[in-house]
């Protein structure tokens, strides 16, 4: 296994983590102005919980990543 870089801001070569960074960087960075970096870990740590649990993704048809999780449990 090796670690191969990419080009910053190559969408088309990884293009769901340009696209968590992209909306990482609306929702919070854009939003806010830490004072400190526990106060940024905090209100990150806040926005991930609500992205990955309450959050709809168009990728999921629509539904939380927990909904899309028990779902293929189920199955």
């Amino acid at each position: 296994m090796t670690i191969d870089y990419i080009q910053a801001g190559s969408t088309y070569r990884n293009g769901y983590i340009e696209r968590f960074n992209r909306t990482y960087r609306t929702e919070v960075l854009d939003l806010y102005l830490f004072n400190n970096l526990e106060q940024a870990r905090k209100v990150t740590e806040e926005w991930l919980t609500i992205y990955n649990t309450e959050r709809p993704h168009e990728a999921l048809n629509d539904i939380t990543q927990s909904e899309y999780k028990t779902r293929k449990q189920v199955a």
